[in-house]
Formats: structure tokens, sequence, C-alpha cells
């Protein structure tokens, strides 16, 4: 069969590098494809006419390369060219680039040209604080570059006022990009041109276009920042993904056609919420990113046998439009097109939580209250330096032995336990709170000769640590992110695999918008960054991708229940639980409809096996009392207990601690259970179980009863009858509730101008978008979303039959686990008119998270997502 011949025109450093390799290997798979690659012996050395024949030349200026041959060639084959080389010379100008950009009205930073090629000056003068270019002022800082392109040296000029010099700019050698000078003074031989440096946030965004509707970017630390090339852990410089803008991809289409670039790369720099173009590169290609390369191969082969096809009779359909209609089936089986997905997401795999507090009464913490301004703030001390001066007062504390006149010894030296506990403080895991409490009460002192009791001021202080994403829980939110592609348009089959890879592809096409929240817990944060990891293919560190993509939203409790102060209402609630599961004897059916008025299948079973609360918590404590005694025959006999190899390296000790405070703490006085503990027991049971299984063999019981118990307490903690429910979830989610009605409303005003996408083939309209909104959270916001789902009164069971099967599934799921997930997708149906109410369609999804360690058959089954398509 008839082949068209692709012929590839560079050094042969350019066609042999890793990224060349990888797509023409892709691109070698359309089955009308040939690859043909000129030796670089004969692209040097032989004239024109007897290089090879082909049929499309993709050819491109380096170093060496005789690009005046390419262009006779190009004159005598007439290849159908994927860079236009002509334009190649000018890219070699920097003064040529600015032109066509110019002439092409796209906005570059404001620049002047001072050309002393033939022994013209013109005019230029310079001061201390700024020069003059023709009759352009610049002040510093700004920029200075050479002409030619090839020529890497850019000085940056800094203002007095900063400390003067500059920085100088190179190719990257080793670790290092750019080196500050003491110079001040700017260049008198050759020419440059001056520019208004830009002040961004410090990175600078690299833009890789293949064909004008499509543009890879990603930024990179900006060389001028320190000069140090941040690389990975495998040595590779660490680029941060970014999402275009809608005008950016406007910018990337204008560069790629005025400069005739099929493939081009260029920079841009973000500021003053704009987008300036500041150097255009011509070809060059993404290092590492297979999603990348897969997508280059695909876009290159299309254009390829766009334009070739007919002419060499071969059978070849377009294929681009039709995918980039997110038109999809919905649960209801008619197809419509998905307009918006929002989705509210429970963190992942966490550490157990744990809390300490203690009355403190020294100057030295009063006089740290006062300096983070904590009598209006209630400040929470969360940033290394601030940890570390809580350290150093408890250090000081314990080494001057009078000092402790009035703090007690034992908890002080917890509390520097904890602080020490990583040997380096990072701000996610260790947080510490103080409140003010006035004279008013006596706390009796244990000191061992008298009882005293001290009145006036006191601090509590209120350490809290724990509760880190463990690998676990990463691991869990980057699959679950690679899995949600599923939801959208060619999302099906392998986790969307390459044939569809659907979502990637949307996003790369620019008619994703996407932005992820999370709430400032740094395992929220973490979850959010490992989920867009995974639903966006990313690589490398997380670190990167959170600054980029995750936007912290602790604004006014959107996702955080700011304060620890409960409501009312739960105090209410919580007091009842605490006498009706501390009453003697086996429960009543009186019993069970005073704890669960609404008669929920899941607590029902719970409290089924319960039977009797008291013993069964009396058995729990048993099984605590025994469980930490053998911890600590196994310390105290173990000599090498350092070996005993724990998850995410928690010691013994430590693991002792946190179980003999839950012991020491359920077991109330008066020889009643703490119910409020009983949350706390089942997560450390349940990690324990999970990650150190060999030390918990003969526990299994505890899980039993802690999971049940916790069936019963958590759900009802957030309310037991309906009007409780929905009152202490209003107190957490009106903030989300109203966020998420602005998303979904935003799309009733996009009509205007909305295009038939049908008709609107071939048109780039940026304004189309699927616009997904995450939303990462704790354990609190999702109890009170589904709460409100519940019994908002969306629909009604009594007529509703499909609401009643989900209701009925809602109701049998005992546990909101890690990754729990409530998604909301909406549709639009384009044939509809725009007032009718069949225009728009809404699906609600839920998944209860992470399965745990009980086997699959005690898991209500749903029915998966979209069953019926």
């Amino acid at each position: 069969q008839k082949q068209i011949i692709v012929g590839i025109c560079a050094m042969a450093k350019k066609t042999k590098s890793k990224p060349m390799q990888e797509i023409l290997n892709r691109l070698q798979l359309f089955e009308y494809i040939t690859i043909l690659i000129f030796e670089e012996e004969s692209i040097l050395h032989k004239p024109v006419t007897e290089w090879p024949h082909c049929d499309c030349l993709i050819s491109f200026q380096s170093s060496g390369f005789p690009l005046d041959k390419a262009v006779e060639y190009t004159e005598l084959r007439q290849p159908f060219l994927i860079n236009d080389l002509e334009t190649q010379f000018s890219i070699q100008d920097r003064r040529e680039v600015y032109n066509i950009l110019r002439k092409n009205g796209i906005e570059t930073p404001r620049y002047a040209l001072c050309d002393r090629s033939q022994g013209k000056g013109g005019n230029f003068e310079e001061y201390e604080d700024h020069i003059v270019v023709g009759n352009e002022v610049f002040h510093k800082p700004f920029v200075e570059k050479p002409i030619d392109a090839e020529d890497h040296n850019i000085n940056i000029y800094y203002p007095s006022s900063a400390g003067g010099g500059c920085q100088k700019l190179f190719r990257k050698i080793g670790n290092r990009s750019s080196q500050y000078s003491t110079q001040s003074c700017v260049r008198r031989t050759g020419s440059y041109i001056y520019e208004d440096f830009m002040p961004t946030d410090g990175t600078d965004v690299k833009v890789y276009t293949v064909g004008a509707d499509y543009a890879h970017a990603e930024a990179r630390k900006s060389p001028a920042l320190d000069g140090k090339v941040e690389r990975d852990s495998d040595g590779k410089e660490v680029r941060f993904p970014v999402i275009l803008s809608a005008k950016e991809k406007l910018i990337a289409r204008q560069v790629c056609l005025a400069f005739r670039q099929t493939v081009c790369g260029f920079d841009f720099l973000r500021a003053h919420g704009k987008s300036y173009v500041c150097d255009v590169n011509g070809f060059s290609f993404v290092k590492n990113s297979m999603k990348y390369y897969d997508d280059c191969a695909k876009v290159l082969g299309n254009i390829i046998m766009r334009d070739l096809a007919p002419q060499f009779h071969i059978p070849w359909s377009i294929t681009t439009d039709a995918e980039d209609i997110p038109i999809v089936p919905t649960t209801s089986g008619s197809m419509m097109e998905l307009r918006c997905v929002i989705a509210v997401i429970r963190h992942g795999d966490r550490t157990p939580k744990q809390k300490m507090k203690m009355e403190v009464r020294h100057q030295k913490f009063f006089d740290l209250f006062t300096k983070y301004n904590g009598h209006k703030t209630g400040k929470k001390l969360k940033r290394p330096k601030q940890l570390q001066e809580v350290l150093d007062i408890a250090r000081w504390l314990l080494v001057k032995p009078n000092a402790i006149l009035n703090e007690k010894q034992h908890k002080i030296e917890q509390l520097k336990n904890v602080l020490e506990m990583y040997g380096h403080f990072s701000g996610i895991n260790r947080k510490v709170q103080f409140k003010y409490m006035s004279s008013g009460r006596s706390v009796t002192s244990s000191s061992e000769d008298d009882q005293q009791s001290y009145s006036g001021p006191s601090l509590l202080l209120i350490l809290k640590w724990g509760g880190e994403l463990t690998p676990a829980g990463r691991k869990q939110a980057e699959e679950l992110g690679r899995a949600f592609r599923c939801m959208y348009p060619g999302g099906q089959g392998d986790y969307a695999g390459f044939p569809g890879c659907g979502l990637l592809r949307l996003h790369s096409t620019y008619r994703h918008d996407l932005k992820i929240y999370a709430s400032d817990e740094g395992r929220v944060q973490m979850t959010a960054a490992a989920f867009a990891k995974g639903l966006l293919a990313l690589e490398g560190e997380l670190t990167p991708i959170l600054v980029q993509m995750v936007k912290s939203a602790n604004m006014n409790g959107l996702l955080d229940n700011e304060g620890d102060n409960l409501s009312d209402c739960q105090q209410k609630v919580k007091k009842k639980l605490q006498e009706l599961l501390n009453k003697e004897g086996t429960m009543t059916a009186e019993d069970h409809a005073q704890i669960a008025p609404l008669t929920s299948k899941s607590i029902k079973k719970a409290m089924h096996y319960l039977a009797n609360p008291v013993e069964k918590c009396e058995r729990m404590y048993t099984l605590m009392k025994s469980f930490t005694a053998q911890l600590r025959t196994k310390m105290n006999t173990n000599p090498n207990k350092s070996k005993i190899q724990l998850y995410h390296n928690e010691s013994l000790e430590v693991m002792l601690q946190r179980w003999t405070k839950l012991e020491r703490d359920f077991k109330l006085k008066n020889d009643h259970y703490d119910i409020s503990k009983i949350p706390d027991i089942y997560d450390c049971i349940k990690y324990d179980l999970q990650h150190n299984g060999t030390l918990m063999v003969e526990y299994a019981e505890l899980y039993t009863i802690s999971k049940a118990l916790a069936d019963v307490v958590i759900p009802q903690e957030y309310g037991m009858t309906k009007s409780e429910k929905l009152d202490i979830a209003l107190g957490f989610c009106v903030p989300l509730l109203k966020k998420i009605k602005v998303d979904l409303q935003r799309n009733l005003e996009e009509d205007t101008y909305r295009l038939n996408p049908r008709y609107s083939r071939g048109v780039l309209s940026p304004g189309r978008h699927v616009r997904t909104r995450l939303y990462f959270t704790s354990e609190s916001h999702i109890h009170s979303l589904l709460t409100v789902l519940q019994y908002g009164a969306l629909c009604d069971i009594a007529t509703d039959g499909q609401w009643k099967r989900a209701m009925e599934y809602v109701d049998a799921v005992s546990e909101l686990n890690y990754m729990t997930q409530i998604v909301i997708m909406l549709y639009e149906d384009p044939n509809e008119h725009p007032q009718s109410e069949k225009r728009f369609h809404i699906e609600l999804h839920f998944s209860p998270g992470a399965k745990g360690t009980e086997p699959d058959d005690s898991f209500p089954q749903g029915g998966g997502f979209r069953p019926s398509s």
C-alpha cells in the first residue's frame, strides 16, 4: 500500500534525543506513515539533489545546521512542511521575533532596541537607576538581551534601592542558570534589546504547541530568582503543571500561526493580570512527559494525514472534531453534553489524630501569647519558627528546676517530646493553640508537700499532632484521581488509557476549566495534590503541584470547621448520647427509638450487635488494658525494641502513649465511659490493624466492638432527629452549599455566546468548557452535605423509585471512610430550548470511599458508576 514518507532533517544530536525518539516511535504506529531520518553526514556534505525524497518534511535549525541547504531542498522537492523554514531565520534574531509578534498584535513587554551593528549607536544615556534608549526611559529593574537569539547571556539590572548589581542569566551549567554580580553598569559593546522587567510570582511559563489547537504548558522556577536549578529525585529540572487561560490559549494559537511553526516552543510571563510573550524558540518538544508524547504524535499524525491523505487516495476521516464535543450518555441513557462536575471529597488515610491539653501559667507562655496577638485571634501556631519558640520554653522550663513552679512536669515533658518527634518541623503535622482563661477558676496543683490552689489568669495550651496523610493515603488519592477520569467523555475503558484519554485531551485542548480547593489542613492539601497528580497524569513531587494547582480555601469556613467550639445543639446531642449509651442493661426498643429516631439501617444493625452497650464498653476497656500491658512487656523485655518497625516511623513508645492516653480517658471517675472517645479509639484500632497488623493479631474483637459503637456514635453526634441533623449540618456547610450553587448557576449565564457545537466545527471558542470544581475537606463537611441532600426534601421517597433506592443505599452505609466522594454532574441537552425545563439534567453520585478491613459482603453494594450506559 502507498506510504506517506515523513522526512526528518536535523542534526543527529536532535534526531537521536529521547523526546524525538519517543514521538517518532508513536508516529510509526499510523499505518500509512513511514519515517525517514536524513543522515547528518549527507545533510552536511552532500548536495541537496542527492538527499532522499519525502512527502512531508520536519526540519529545524540547531547549532551547526545548514538551514539554507534545507530551504534549497524544499524548493527543489516541494514537500509538505510541518515547520516553515524561512521563518526560522527570523527566529534566530530577537529583533525579528519582536517585529513578528508586534505585527500580529501579540503583547510583549515594553522594549527598545540599541543597535550598534552598523556603527550607528543611536541615543543611549546611562544613569544610576535608569537608562534612556532612543527616547524611551527604562527604570531599573530592566532586562538586557543580546539581539542574537542563540546568545543566552541576558542580564537583569536591579535598582540601587534593592542593592544594585545585576543577575546574569546563562545556559544551564550543572545546577546553575544565573549568577548575581555586583556590576551595575550595562554592557557597552554589541547590540541589545532593553525591556521592562516583569514582576511575576517567580515562575516562567513555557508553552509547547503542536498545531494551532493544542498546547502543553509548564512553568519552571524563573532563573532570575536565585539561579539554582531545582531538580527532582530523578535529577530532572522541576516543572510545574500550568493551566492556560482562554486568552493564553489564543496567544498560543496566534504564535503558532504567525511564525508558521506547527511545533513551536515559546515563553510568556504572567504579570499585572496579563500574559506577555518574551521569547519564541521555534521547534521544541516537552521533555519526559508521556502524556505529551502520546498527544503530540496523535496531533502530528492527524495533521499529516489531513493534508496528504486526499492526494494519495488513502481513506482517512478526520476524527478530531467529534472528540472535542463532550457528549456522553447520562444515567438515564440519553445523550447530553457534560457541562460541570463538582466533587466534594474526604481526605485519604491518615495517622491517628492526637491532642493534649494542659494549663500553663508561666510568664514566658503569656509573652508568646501576647506576641501572636492571642487575645483577638485565639491563634494556632503552626509555622516552624513559632513551634520552635514553644519548644524553647519547654526546654528552658525543664532545665531550670525552680521554674516549674506551677506547671505539671510530665505534661511539659510530653510537650517537649511531641515537638521533638520528627527531628524537624514541617508545618503540616503539629499545631499549638492557646486559649486565655480568666481568673475565675482555681486549679489545685498536686505538688508533694502541700495542696495549694492558684487563682489568677492562666492559659490553656492545646497541642495537636498526628493526622498526617500516610503513603497509603497518598496512593488512594492518586488512584482515585486516575479513576475519576472515567467521568469524562472518552473516559471509558482502562482507566481512560491511551485510546480515549478524554479528560487529558480535553485539558490540553483548552476545554477544561479546573479549580481545586482544599481546607488548610496538611492532610487535606496533600490529598488534593495527589488526586490532581493522578487526574492529570502529572509527574514528579507533590509540593510543586500543591503550590500551583491547589487553592487553599480557608475563607469563611468553606471547607474548614473553624474553631473547636461545638454549637449548642451538638453539645446537647453529645450529652444525650453519653447518657443513653451508659444506661445499664440490654437496650430496649424504646432505647433504640431514642438513639436512632430515624431508624437508619446501618445504625440498627450496629445496635442489634451491641445489645448491651455498657457491657461492650467494659469489654473494650479490658481489651485496651491488656493491649497496653502487652506493649509494655514488649518494650521492657525487648532490648532492641528500636528494631520493631512500626508504620510511618512511629516508635513503640509513641504507640504506647497513644493507647495509654485513650485507656486513661475512656473510663471516667464515676465508672461511666466517655462515649465521645469512641471515635478516637475506633480510629486508632482501624489504623493499627491496617498498618501494624502483626501486633494486633488477637485484638480483632476490639475492632469489631469499637466499629459497632462508632457506627452509632459518629453519625448520631451530627444529630439524632431530623431537625437536629439539619441544624448541625447547616452549621458546617452553608458556605460550601452557596459556593456549589454559584458553580451550577454559572452554566445558565453562558448562553450568550453559545454556539451549537455541531455547527461550529473548527471554530475555536475558548468560552466553551467543561467546568470542574473539586473540594477536598474533612469528615464533618461530608456528613453535613450528605445530611442536607438526604433530608433537604430534594425528592420524595414516596413517589420517586430511583430516589428511594438511592436513599436506601445511603442508609445502609455505616461509615464515610477516607476518600468518600459526593459528586454532582450537570448536563445540558443542546437540542432543548434555552428556557425549557428539560434543558439541564443533574446527576448525584456518592461513594463511601475506601473499603475498610472488614470482608466485602458487609459492604453495601451500590450500582457502580453509570450502570445503564
